[in-house]
C-alpha cells in the first residue's frame, strides 16, 4: 500500500531539530526528502556528540537519528556558486523547498523564495524561524528553549510561585511540536497546489507554536488581569476525582473523571468502598467539592495503602479516565504502545537496531516504520547521478569544493 506521500519531493537546507524534523515526519508519510548538508561539517546537530551534549552508542547518535530518519544525505557548499546551482538545479525537481536559515543567510546564498522559484515556479517554499517572518526579531535565532518555551509563557506557567528558578523545558520540547506544525502545513499546501495549481509560500515559528500551546492561558491572560491560574493547594480542589494520588511505593496515578458524579458510585464500588457512596458529605458534585479537603485526605489514605502495580491492576476496573505516571522507560513494554506500533525497531548502519518513536499519524491502519537517518554525505552521488549529472560533472564539483 502506497503512502500518502509517495511520489513527494522534498530539499531540505536546514539544520538542528526544529524544520528537520519535519522533514523526517515527512519521511515516515512516504516522502522522498534530500537532506543538504555542508561537505566538511555536516548539520551541526551531528557535532553535539563530539562537543558532549549527545551520548552515542556503538557509533549511533540516537538524537540525530530520530531527527532526520528516512533521509538521503547530499553535502554541498552552498557559498561556493558551482554548489549554490546545484541546489538550484536539485529545486527543480522537487515538489518543495524547507528551511530555517535566517532571513540574512537565504538572501547571501541566493536561496529565497524567488531564488527558488525563479528555478521552479512551481514549488511550495517553507520556513521554519524562532520568531516568524516579520518584525524586529526576524533575524534572531531561536532554539525552542528561548523562543518556545521562554517567550511565549511555557516555561513560567510551569513554573511554581516561589521557586528560586524556573522550570526549564526537556530536550527539543518545542521542536518536535514544531515540527509536526511543519509536515501538517506542507501536507495543507501540496493539497492547495494539487487543486488549485498555486504554490504556497508557508512560515511556521517556535514562538507561534508555542503560543498555539499555551492559547488557554493566554487568551484568559487580560481578562483575568494577568493573574494565571495555577496549581495551589490541591486539597482545595472542586473535583477530588481529578488530580494526583500518592501510591504506596511512592509512585504516582491521576485521575481524570471530569464529570465525577456519573463515575463516583462506580469508584467507590472499584475502590472497595461503596460506604462512601451515601456519604453526605460526598454525594454530589457540590458535596465534594464543599468537603474537598476531606475526601482527597480519604483518597489519599486510600492509595498509600497498596502499591502502584495493585492500583494500575485495580483501576482497570473503573470507568472513569485515569492513568498511571510512566518513566520513559516503561514505555518500551507498554503494551498499548506495541499494539499500536508506537515505538519501531529501526536497523543503523551498524547492524544493531534502535528504537524509535513512530509519527502519530498513522493512515490505513498501518503505524509508520522509519529507516535510519544518512551518514554524512552518504546519498550526494547517487543523488546526483539520478539528477542527471555525470561523473565528469561531479568530479568537477569536487574539484570546486562544491559538494563533498
Amino acid at each position: 500500500m502506497s503512502k500518502p506521500l509517495s511520489g513527494v519531493r522534498v530539499l531540505e537546507v536546514a539544520s538542528h531539530v526544529f524544520v528537520p524534523i519535519g522533514g523526517a515526519v515527512l519521511t515516515e508519510q512516504g516522502a522522498e526528502v534530500i537532506k543538504i548538508e555542508h561537505p566538511v561539517t555536516g548539520d551541526p546537530y551531528r557535532g553535539l556528540v563530539t562537543s558532549g551534549l549527545h551520548q552515542s552508542f556503538d557509533g549511533v547518535d540516537p538524537s540525530f537519528q530520530f531527527t532526520n530518519r528516512g533521509k538521503q544525505s547530499v553535502t554541498v557548499d552552498a557559498k561556493v556558486p558551482e554548489g549554490r546551482a546545484l541546489i538550484h538545479r536539485l529545486a527543480k525537481s522537487c515538489d518543495v523547498f524547507l528551511t530555517n536559515f535566517r532571513p540574512d543567510a537565504l538572501r547571501r546564498l541566493e536561496l529565497e523564495c524567488a531564488d527558488i522559484r525563479a528555478h521552479n515556479p512551481n514549488i511550495i517554499y517553507v520556513r521554519g524561524s524562532g520568531y516568524g517572518a516579520r518584525g524586529p526579531d526576524t533575524q534572531r535565532g531561536g532554539y525552542d528553549a528561548a523562543a518556545y518555551w521562554s517567550r511565549t509563557g511555557l516555561g513560567d506557567m510551569f513554573t511554581q510561585p516561589g521557586a528560586d528558578w524556573p522550570t526549564m523545558q526537556r530536550p527539543a520540547f518545542g521542536d518536535v511540536v514544531g515540527g509536526l506544525t511543519i509536515a501538517g502545513a506542507i501536507a495543507a499546501a501540496l493539497y492547495r497546489r494539487a487543486t488549485t495549481g498555486e504554490p504556497s509560500d508557508v512560515d511556521v515559528s517556535l514562538m507561534g507554536v508555542g503560543m498555539w500551546q499555551l492559547q488557554p492561558d493566554i487568551t484568559h491572560a487580560p481578562l483575568n488581569a494577568g493573574q494565571a491560574r495555577r496549581a495551589g493547594d490541591r486539597k482545595a480542589t472542586w473535583n477530588p476525582l481529578s488530580g494526583n494520588y500518592r501510591t504506596r511505593d511512592g509512585r504516582f496515578i491521576i485521575l481524570v473523571m471530569l464529570d465525577a458524579d456519573k463515575y463516583w458510585a462506580d469508584f467507590c464500588e472499584v475502590v472497595g468502598h461503596p460506604e462512601w457512596i451515601a456519604d453526605r458529605r460526598f454525594t454530589d458534585m457540590d458535596a465534594r467539592k464543599a468537603n474537598s479537603a476531606a475526601c482527597v485526605t480519604m483518597i489519599d489514605d486510600l492509595f498509600a495503602e497498596r502499591d502502584y502495580a495493585e492500583w494500575c491492576e485495580t483501576l482497570k476496573r473503573a470507568k472513569g479516565v485515569w492513568s498511571p505516571f510512566q518513566t520513559p522507560l516503561e514505555l518500551h513494554d507498554d503494551p498499548q504502545v506495541a499494539a499500536n506500533g508506537y515505538l519501531a525497531d529501526v536497523e543503523m548502519i551498524n547492524g544493531k537496531s534502535l528504537r524509535l518513536v513512530t509519527s502519530p499519524a498513522q493512515f490505513d491502519g498501518e503505524p509508520a516504520q522509519p529507516t535510519r537517518a544518512p551518514e554524512h554525505g552518504e546519498h550526494t552521488e547517487t543523488v546526483l547521478l539520478d539528477l542527471g549529472v555525470s561523473w565528469e560533472e561531479i568530479e568537477g564539483l569536487k574539484r570546486a569544493g562544491a559538494i563533498g
